[in-house]
């Protein structure tokens, strides 16, 4: 498994922006997919943003135009621009080896490997 450490939350205004960094450590983590998960009170964790060991990135549809996913050598960022109050929740850092046999690149059953998250809370 991989050890993921997230920064980088924290609480700002709706329309404004913050960076999540996610350090990866052992010795699959220049292979794995990395992915930003969220789970806000009372709901499901939910896949935000995936990117594949080769760059290939996949989106959320509430999120998409607003967050990027990229990735440079063991770290994992989220670029999140104009925030709004529902994308308050605890964001977590994730891992997979891939070739899932069902879902997607978005299933949170597809990923081994969680970082202890980040809080990230939008004030309108």
């Amino acid at each position: 498994q991989v050890q993921l450490v997230e920064s980088g939350g924290g609480s700002v205004q709706a329309g404004g922006s913050l960076r999540l960094s996610c350090a990866a450590s052992g010795p699959t983590s220049m292979r794995e997919y990395m992915a930003w998960f969220r789970q806000a009170p009372g709901k499901e964790r939910e896949g935000i943003a995936t990117i594949s060991p080769g760059g290939n990135d996949y989106y959320l549809d509430s999120v998409l135009g607003r967050f990027t996913i990229a990735r440079d050598d063991n770290r994992v960022y989220l670029q999140m621009n104009n925030l709004k109050p529902e994308d308050t929740a605890m964001y977590y850092c994730a891992a997979s080896p891939g070739n899932w046999r069902l879902g997607g690149p978005l299933d949170v059953d597809n990923f081994n490997s969680w970082g202890q998250g980040t809080q990230v809370t939008i004030s309108s």
